[in-house]
C-alpha cells in the first residue's frame, strides 16, 4: 500500500485565522476541511482582555474547553443564568445544546484549546442575539 493510500497522521501548523461567528478569532485547527476529521474538531482561540464572544450553542455536538493561559468567565444557561470563572489548566465541559456565551475577564488575553464533537466545527454553530444583553 502506498503512503497516498494509507490512513496517515496529519499535522496541522495553527498559523492562519478565522474569524468564528461567535465573534472571535480562531486560530485553524482540526477540522473535516483541514485533515479530513469525521467526528471531532479542535482550534486555538485567544480572547482580548475585556473581549466577548456572542451568545450561541452547538446544536448537536459537545465542546471541551482547556484554557493555556489568562482567565475567563463563561455565561450559560437557558438565560445565561449561570456563571462559570476558568483560569489557565482549567478544562470546562459544555453540553450539546447549551446556551453559553464566553468573556475574557483578565487584563491579559485568554488562549484556549477548544475541541468539539463536529469536524465541520461551525456549521452547528446557532447565534442567539436574543440573549445578548443578558451579559453585562
Amino acid at each position: 500500500m502506498s503512503p497516498s493510500s494509507a490512513k496517515a497522521c496529519r499535522l496541522v501548523r495553527a498559523r492562519t485565522n478565522f474569524d468564528g461567528r461567535q465573534g472571535l478569532t480562531y486560530a485553524e485547527g482540526i477540522t473535516a476541511e483541514s485533515v479530513g476529521a469525521t467526528g471531532l474538531s479542535m482550534h486555538l482561540v485567544t480572547i482580548p482582555p475585556g473581549a466577548r464572544a456572542k451568545a450561541h450553542l452547538h446544536e448537536s455536538h459537545e465542546t471541551a474547553i482547556f484554557v493555556t493561559a489568562g482567565t475567563a468567565r463563561t455565561w450559560y444557561g437557558e438565560r445565561l443564568e449561570h456563571q462559570v470563572d476558568m483560569g489557565a489548566g482549567d478544562m470546562l465541559y459544555i453540553p450539546a445544546g447549551l446556551p453559553h456565551l464566553p468573556v475574557n475577564i483578565g487584563a491579559e488575553p485568554c488562549t484556549a484549546v477548544i475541541a468539539r464533537t463536529d469536524a465541520n466545527e461551525q456549521e452547528a454553530v446557532r447565534l442567539l442575539p436574543e440573549l445578548d444583553a443578558l451579559v453585562p
